[in-house]
């Protein structure tokens, strides 16, 4: 047992095994230089003794060589837990033993200074009373490596570098001029104790970092409470590097960034997409708060402590008039124009927003025409139209301005527009079946779809049916689903129609939410009609019966179908003699026509989605006319009759005739001739146009 001792002693102060000793200070770092060659590609090994622990990297352990291809190891940010002894191995060569003393002191420890690129930055270390006149040192701190950029032995020093020494204050700084990117790292700077065989360093640990601002100006970025806001910040030079956006009151501690390149990815109220082809940064607010004003810096990562930013201060305006938000409906395969008001000097910009509620430039392919025309000094009405509308047209719009500098673009969405489309009404019988077809896009073929009746964009929509998937049915009492997803439609079947079918229908596509975008009305035709029989310059009174608060119209036309599109609603009847009234609580309301004519003759709708057919046939009068007629030919006759009599009495008496002219007596042989002028006048309450002609041959 002695001999084994005695062996083993000689073997640690031999040449082959060697042991030393370095003191650190809690809070600093250390760096040791073993005086050891080793390989570059050799395993090594850290382990601490007693336990045999092995030390792992886990970023506070380093080791490597060099330049002279020494082996050395660093330790960062030291407590009182890694004091102790140490076992350092590198395969082919003996091991070495270090002896770790670790004594508490307030010099040493962690910084951080942020510097504008193109300043100079002076780089403090603080060391502690024992070590004044020990050299002073700086290494910056690579990848894989850590190299000297200054010693107070002036064969290592850089000529951008400067030195100062404050004794009295235990401190000793390094300048450093025009900082560029490449400037910022990790800086450890603190004394130098050399052993002889062996060296170590007793470090501050100074976190150096370069900020790169895009210009001196602050640009100025707005928007509307309640709308949207897209911000594009350009990096042209820094493509494939992380970008983020943050905002300066919090000191840009919480950094809002996609996570994943070439990928909306949503964080928290905001919306981030990095481009890495195009080097582009876009930030979409989802909704304007007062909160999310403020200045925010809109940068890239280059490194980890060198970065570079767009400063802009974003201010969220409040006006009665935006958010403005619009419906528009357009059936299918025609135009539909949709307008909205910017201000004169900006770009328009019009968009279409995508299921994840992110506005990108306008998907459809089918806009035929984008125009805008000044109303005011201040505005300009813009108008973009979109010719031969489907489904994929369908859906939310916006426009707003949008401005441009170098490398940085905004855009307020100021006006929502929503396109639903509008399929041609089904017009059915009461008890009759109903097939509702619904074509969606192809992309939504493994969702879920559903038929919604009402007002189904609010929240006391009726779902009528949960979905339907490929091509099997789904069936709810006389409801059946059916989904195709090769043709991309699903059809609704309702069959026994009764009024309470009738209404107003929304084919669903089911995302987060439900999309409703596409319509149609169905309409249900009871079997009860109404038939009246009128004559011109009466009055008629007509109810009708209605189950939706919101429809009622009266309609006159051949064809139910045709009152949903070309029918006029009573609100916009313009014609004096039609009036209307309602008794909301009966569930009637009443049309009032009033002086009849015979145009008014024809076949009406009454209702709205229930419908009654009326049939009003309004005649003429005739028995009036027949009656005056009759009086008119019997005055006639009897005029007649009176004439001839006379006539003939005068030829039958010879005696004179004599005739009183005022005052004197005009007196006529009987066998002479007598010529006189006879005025026929009409009598005032005579109802007869009729007149007497005499011809020639019976004047006498």
């Amino acid at each position: 047992m002695k001999i084994l001792l005695i062996f083993f002693t000689f073997y640690l102060i031999s040449d082959a095994v060697r042991c030393f000793s370095v003191t650190g200070y809690s809070g600093g770092s250390l760096l040791v230089d073993s005086g050891k060659l080793w390989f570059t590609d050799s395993a090594k090994n850290m382990y601490k003794l007693r336990e045999w622990r092995r030390i792992k990297n886990d970023g506070r352990l380093l080791i490597f060589h060099n330049n002279k291809g020494n082996l050395l190891i660093f330790i960062r940010e030291l407590n009182q837990q890694d004091a102790g002894r140490y076992r350092i191995g590198v395969s082919g060569m003996r091991p070495e033993y270090l002896n770790l003393i670790v004594l508490e002191d307030l010099c040493c420890g962690m910084s951080k200074i942020i510097v504008n690129r193109g300043d100079n930055v002076m780089i403090s270390c603080k060391y502690s009373e024992k070590h004044k006149n020990h050299p002073k040192i700086m290494f910056k701190k690579e990848k894989a490596s850590i190299e000297l950029i200054y010693t107070t032995e002036t064969w290592e020093n850089k000529k951008e570098l400067s030195f100062s020494n404050d004794s009295e204050e235990n401190l000793f700084s390094v300048r450093i001029t025009a900082v560029t990117p490449d400037d910022g790292g990790v800086y450890l700077c603190g004394v130098w104790i050399n052993r002889h065989s062996y060296s170590y360093s007793i470090i501050n640990t100074v976190n150096l970092h370069i900020v790169d601002k895009y210009k001196s100006a602050t640009f100025r970025v707005s928007g509307y409470s309640g709308g949207r806001l897209m911000i594009k910040c350009e990096h042209p030079q820094y493509k494939t590097k992380p970008k983020y956006i943050c905002k300066e009151s919090a000191g840009c501690s919480e950094r809002k960034n996609p996570g994943v390149q070439d990928e909306w990815m949503e964080n928290e109220d905001v919306s981030l997409y990095d481009d890495t082809r195009a080097g582009i940064l876009m930030v979409f607010f989802r909704e304007l708060k007062a909160a999310d004003a403020g200045t925010y810096r809109c940068g890239v990562k280059v490194s980890d402590y060198t970065e570079s930013f767009t400063q802009l201060q974003l201010s969220v305006k409040h006006a009665a008039k935006y958010p403005k938000r619009v419906t528009e409906s357009a059936p299918f395969g025609e135009e539909v124009n949709i307008s909205c008001q910017i201000p004169e000097e900006h770009k328009v910009h019009f968009c279409k927003e995508d299921d994840n509620y992110i506005c990108q430039n306008i998907s459809s392919s089918k806009v035929t025409q984008m125009s805008g025309s000044s109303e005011r000094n201040e505005e300009r009405v813009f108008t973009v139209s979109i010719s031969n509308v489907s489904v994929r047209d369908a859906g939310v719009y916006w426009c707003g301005a949008e401005t441009r500098d170098t490398y940085l673009t905004f855009i307020s969405l100021t006006t929502e527009i929503q396109l639903n489309l509008i399929m041609a009404p089904v017009v059915r019988h009461e008890g009759e079946s109903a097939e509702i077809i619904c074509p969606y896009d192809s992309i939504y073929k493994s969702n879920t779809k559903s038929l919604c009746k009402g007002k189904c964009s609010t929240r006391d929509k009726n779902p009528l049916s949960e979905t339907v998937r490929e091509e099997k049915d789904t069936k709810t009492d006389r409801l059946t689903l059916k989904d195709n997803v090769t043709a991309s439609v699903f059809t609704g079947t309702i069959t026994g129609l009764t009024a309470e079918d009738a209404g107003k229908y929304w084919c669903a596509v089911t995302l987060e939410t439900d999309l409703n975008y596409l319509y149609t009305h169905l309409m249900v035709i009871m079997n009860e009609e109404l038939n009246l029989t009128k004559y011109e310059g009466d009055d008629v009174s007509i109810q009708c019966k209605h189950h939706d608060e919101d429809q009622k119209s009266f309609c006159k036309a051949h064809e139910a179908s045709m009152c949903v599109k070309d029918g006029v609603s009573l609100e916009t009847i313009r014609d004096d003699r039609f009036s209307f009234s309602d008794e909301a609580s009966t569930g009637v309301f009443t049309v009032n026509i009033t002086d009849l004519r015979e145009e008014d003759s024809g076949i009406y709708w009454c209702g709205a989605h229930v419908m009654s057919k009326v049939h009003l046939n309004v005649k003429r009068d005739f028995s009036m006319i027949i009656i005056i007629s009759v009086c008119e030919i019997l005055l006639l006759i009897g005029g007649f009759t009176l004439t001839v009599w006379k006539l003939r009495h005068k030829r039958q008496d010879p005696g004179p005739v004599q005739i009183n002219t005022h005052d004197d007596l005009l007196t006529i042989p009987s066998d002479g001739l007598l010529y006189a002028a006879v005025s026929f006048q009409k009598h005032e309450k005579s109802l007869s146009d009729a007149t007497i002609r005499f011809k020639a041959e019976d004047e006498h």
